[in-house]
């Protein structure tokens, strides 16, 4: 039997980025959405991983499949790691990201160099046909800019500066920012683990 891989996202952007990793385990990869599992999911954890759990184990118990979920948020050391596991909620969750990059960037005004420090986080839990979980974690390092920049990627992508291209998340290209970012990362980590599981298992 072949097994489908389901990711606990409605996010199209999020989506191609977890297709272009994930195609070569030889699964169909589907939305919850493809998938018709919409269950009601309350995500009360207080770190990255017990919520992509949490996010996981709710498709699991309406498909019986491979599922993935991810968390991820924004983490500035400058105000305490905010907006962290908030990240999608904060400012509320209908505010537009542009307000979002825009608070924030004030927040930070004053702060110089290393002050500015921010990392994209991600956490993705993986719940198996036969209940075990698997997690991976991982972060994109960069500094938050003093302007946004780019239309590329969603969320804060074009406030994460990234010194090492010169440019914020939002101004890579797809391939360029699969390779270092937070949810490629963790992809990649994952897509390893899954190819123990299939090989040994299925």
């Amino acid at each position: 039997m072949k097994h489908r891989i389901i990711f606990a996202t409605g996010n199209a952007g999020k989506m191609k980025e977890i297709r272009l990793i994930l195609e070569d385990l030889g699964c169909p990869v589907l939305s919850m959405k493809e998938a018709q599992a919409d269950p009601e999911i309350v995500e009360n954890g207080v770190t990255f991983g017990e919520n992509a759990e949490i996010k996981a184990r709710a498709v699991w118990a309406c498909t019986g499949d491979i599922v993935l979920a991810d968390d991820s948020g924004l983490v500035v050391d400058y105000i305490g790691g905010e907006p962290g596991i908030y990240s999608a909620r904060y400012l509320g969750e209908d505010t537009s990201y542009d307000i979002k990059n825009q608070n924030i960037i004030d927040r930070l005004a004053g702060a110089e160099g290393e002050q500015r420090s921010a990392r994209f986080v991600c956490n993705i839990a993986a719940v198996l046909p036969d209940g075990r979980v698997l997690h991976t974690e991982a972060a994109m390092e960069g500094l938050i800019a003093e302007k946004p920049a780019g239309n590329g990627g969603f969320g804060y992508d074009p406030i994460l500066y990234l010194p090492e291209f010169g440019k914020t998340s939002a101004e890579l290209t797809i391939e360029e920012k699969n390779k270092i970012s937070h949810r490629g990362k963790a992809l990649e980590a994952m897509k390893a683990q899954l190819k123990k599981v299939l090989e040994e298992e299925f």
